[in-house]
């Protein structure tokens, strides 16, 4: 975007406002010829990751009383599925 210094002088604290909101360079030009460069200030520390998901989770049914179902581990239904599995170095090692 660009504009001519005399309607820059003009507008000077709404256009600085609007970059600042936009994040877009405004170009300042005399005579037709680009004189001088409006751009906003890059942030010098990155965003935190800490909380920056807030909001956007959603809590679907009731998390405090679940359902009493017995687990597959319990059960054993699921144990066909780890029948021809044998168990890790790591964790034989510590078994011993």
């Amino acid at each position: 975007m660009s504009i001519s210094a005399a309607e820059f002088k003009a507008k000077c604290l709404k256009l600085i406002d609007e970059v600042a909101k936009s994040h877009v360079p405004l170009i300042i030009t005399k005579r037709g010829k680009p004189v001088a460069k409006l751009a906003p200030i890059d942030e010098d520390t990155p965003k935190s990751l800490f909380g920056y998901m807030r909001g956007k989770g959603q809590i679907l049914g009731d998390i405090v009383n679940l359902p009493q179902e017995p687990w597959a581990a319990e059960t054993g239904e699921e144990d066909d599925l780890y029948a021809g599995l044998t168990p890790s170095r790591a964790k034989a090692s510590h078994e011993q």
